[in-house]
């Protein structure tokens, strides 16, 4: 984004190459170009933490963490609704950054601010619930539990929707009384850190609750271990979460994990062939298919396999794949080079392990095909990994028995979706799947922010996060007894 496409709102976080800790601070380290995946043009030039700034930053943040707490809720609350409308007056111009940002569709930059506003509204209404419990005790004695912030809570951040899954954690934690340190993903340092910087700054929050630092593994590592970071949450890939959950567990700290998927999505033989496509297509290539929640799987009943793999391959030949972010297309690019070798490798090692190419398949720069994939078999790796790509992956099964173990035929264990108008039966299926999320009559892609999110096995570590769940994730709870006066004890 040029500064002549700006606008005041932001242009002081694209133009400033510093770090966030309520004030905007010059790094000491090294500087990196932001790419906009679709033109291969800067957007900006992002500061990239080092371990010494992340130590400093979380000293401030455990400095500035108990006045915060010791605010009363409807003056914490008001912070965050003030943010909610200040994200609103700056809707187009920020949803235009991280489309440009993340390679998106302008679509799904409208998606994640207005998600944004939400998760504001969310933790300003986090604050007016109960905050603890009055519990049964013996006579002349109050016990009561009460929920108390962590301290310091360590957000890491991916880059395929920054803003939501930055903000899905900042928020909620801030609003429980803790101070966060935020480790956006370099590729989308804006979107992913300092969009919500912004937010939080001009509504007032107190300096040093909120510290933005994008960085690399090494700045993520001194997250995990600094003695003042109380909890991580992290989100990302399963390979990634496994090595934080390592280093923080270490370090005897609370580790949120949201981590990858190998989502099925089951067609019974009932389905109606034109919405199960539509749901298939939806959820195996939007955003590019760079989504943990993405369709992994497409498991359809062998009456239809081939039915729906057709009208699959009509929606592939007729989407365009281009700078989305400008209109230009439906789909747009991967965000990185790296990330369509690791996609292009797993559709040629399936091919030779015996699948079938239907559509797709091929790439210019970035920009990758719709890609429909039939005749895949477990062993091979389009069944087995997740592929974070646009690539619809089709999988017979003869028998309701037999999806079931397909389903869960993974390590994964986040989203799975059922596509039947027998519903009673699609329940019954779903029933017996390995997930954290359920879907009758949806694909698997889909948030509402104030539902429990979280995955299963290699999805997560069985927590969740959003509506009832931040409680828990971003408190703890403290048991407090009231007596008038001791009592007598026998020794």
């Amino acid at each position: 984004m040029s500064v002549s496409e700006t606008t005041h709102f932001l242009q002081r976080a694209i133009e400033s190459e510093c770090l966030f800790n309520g004030d905007w601070i010059p790094d000491s380290g090294s500087v990196i170009p932001v790419i906009e995946p679709a033109t291969g043009e800067p957007l900006m030039r992002c500061a990239m933490a080092q371990p010494a700034d992340i130590a400093i930053a979380c000293r401030s943040a455990a400095l500035a963490q108990p006045a915060w707490a010791a605010l009363g809720p409807r003056e914490r609350a008001e912070v965050f609704r003030k943010a909610a409308d200040l994200a609103q007056q700056s809707f187009a111009e920020l949803a235009l950054y991280v489309a440009r940002e993340t390679g998106g569709a302008l679509f799904k930059g409208e998606h994640e601010v207005r998600e944004a506003i939400v998760l504001l509204h969310q933790a300003a209404g986090l604050l007016s619930q109960p905050h603890g419990l009055v519990l049964p005790s013996a006579a002349g004695r109050l016990s009561y539990a009460r929920r108390r912030p962590h301290g310091v809570v360590g957000v890491i951040s991916p880059f395929n929707f920054p803003l939501v899954l930055s903000l899905r954690s900042v928020a909620p934690a801030l609003a429980a009384g803790n101070a966060v340190v935020l480790k956006p993903d370099p590729q989308t340092p804006v979107s992913g850190g300092f969009i919500i910087a912004r937010l939080f700054e001009e509504a007032g929050l107190p300096k040093g609750l909120l510290h933005v630092l994008p960085g690399a593994a090494p700045a993520g590592e001194a997250l995990c271990r600094d003695p003042n970071v109380r909890m991580i949450a992290f989100t990302g890939s399963t390979a990634a979460g496994r090595k934080v959950a390592e280093v923080a567990g270490r370090h005897l700290k609370k580790v949120a994990l949201e981590l990858g998927g190998k989502n099925p999505l089951i067609i019974l033989e009932d389905a109606d062939l034109d919405l199960a496509a539509s749901n298939a297509a939806w959820g195996a290539w939007l955003h590019q298919g760079q989504i943990c929640m993405a369709t992994g799987l497409i498991l359809a009943h062998e009456s239809i396999a081939e039915s729906l793999t057709r009208k699959l391959v009509d929606k592939a030949r007729a989407l365009t794949v281009g700078n989305a972010a400008r209109g230009e297309a439906a789909l747009g690019p991967l965000i990185n080079q790296r990330q369509l070798q690791r996609v292009h490798e797993i559709v040629s090692d399936s091919l030779q392990a015996g699948a079938r190419l239907e559509a797709g398949g091929e790439y210019d720069q970035l920009f990758y095909q719709p890609t429909v994939l039939s005749g895949v078999r477990p062993g091979m790796r389009a069944f087995e990994d997740e592929i974070f790509g646009p690539v619809a992956t089709v999988v017979s099964f003869a028998t309701d028995e037999e999806a079931i173990e397909l389903a869960n035929r993974t390590e994964y264990g986040l989203s799975a979706g059922i596509i039947s108008p027998s519903v009673g039966r699609a329940m019954a299926i779903g029933e017996r799947l390995d997930c954290g999320l359920l879907h009758i009559n949806d694909q698997t892609v889909a948030d509402e922010c104030i539902n429990p999110f979280g995955g299963r096995g290699a999805s997560g570590n069985g927590g969740s996060v959003g509506g009832p769940a931040d409680w828990d994730e971003y408190s703890q709870w403290q048991w407090v007894t009231v007596k008038n006066t001791p009592p007598i004890y026998p020794f």
